[in-house]
């Protein structure tokens, strides 16, 4: 079986961060493994506090997995010190890991910072060199391209731009409010769209998470990065279609994605 590891945070609600990554690795048939950067105490509307763990207990987890269970693929979530960046950079360059994800989450969807400002140029320049394919939405292609993303040829031009900074592929994420669903791929010198229709499901809390580590388990089973997203892709249109809401109590909510939906159709 193959095998790919989280390093990432935790969420408290089970519907982003390390929650979302085991599920997600798990539906697509790879044995997930994980290294935890920090506890949130979160919901699907904010992040209200933030506990982050040492360097030293972040670099024992990662010794502990890759000197065990070797991982065929690694996903990087929520980082949010430039400590925790520079541990995580030097073990993945001393096991010589392979098929890096980059989720460079730096902004929840509610708004919460969750990278702290001073850590992004860590982040910039010890992170990116070291993945395979970083996946920022529009807010964070913005702040690693330094331009304002307004349409696709913007998104074009910001993809190339991070590409030229890192030499990683670029799967720029096409929502918010930029298209439907259309994602851009530039890698090698060459873009590819995946277009798809937008779902119409508020309940969207963990869909960048769960597509990065889409994306490593397809990685990590042997298919290539456009066969990998696609796949992803496919996988996170069947969950977002699953319609299931987890709410309960007063008032509206955008409550947690977290696949619930993908499992209660295998249970069926």
């Amino acid at each position: 079986m193959k095998t790919a590891l989280t390093i990432a945070g935790s969420d408290s609600c089970g519907g982003a961060g390390i929650q979302a990554d085991i599920k997600t690795m798990t539906m697509n048939g790879v044995y997930a493994m994980s290294a935890i950067c920090a506890l949130t105490a979160q919901n699907t509307t904010g992040v209200t506090e933030i506990c982050e763990v040492t360097p030293d207990f972040l670099e024992k987890q990662l010794d502990a997995v890759f000197g065990d269970i070797f991982p065929d693929a690694v996903k990087i979530g929520m980082v949010s010190s430039t400590e925790l960046i520079g541990v995580i950079a030097g073990c993945l360059h001393r096991y010589n890991a392979k098929n890096i994800v980059l989720d460079p989450v730096m902004v929840s969807t509610s708004g919460s910072r969750l990278l702290q400002e001073n850590s992004t140029a860590a982040l910039t320049q010890k992170l990116l060199p070291l993945a395979t394919l970083i996946t920022p939405n529009i807010p964070e292609a913005e702040i690693l391209s330094d331009m304002s993303i307004r349409n696709e040829s913007d998104m074009l031009v910001a993809a190339k731009k991070i590409n030229a900074l890192c030499g990683a592929a670029i799967l720029l994420k096409g929502g918010h409010s930029i298209n439907d669903a259309n994602d851009l791929l530039f890698s090698g010198g060459s873009a590819l769209w995946f277009r798809s229709q937008r779902i119409d499901n508020p309940n969207t809390h963990g869909t960048g998470c769960t597509l990065s580590s889409a994306i490593a388990a397809n990685l990590a089973k042997g298919f290539d990065i456009p066969s990998s997203i696609q796949r992803a892709k496919d996988y996170i249109s069947g969950c977002l279609s699953a319609m299931l809401d987890l709410g309960h109590g007063p008032g509206p909510l955008n409550h947690a994605f977290s696949l619930q939906g993908e499992y209660a159709k295998e249970a069926e």
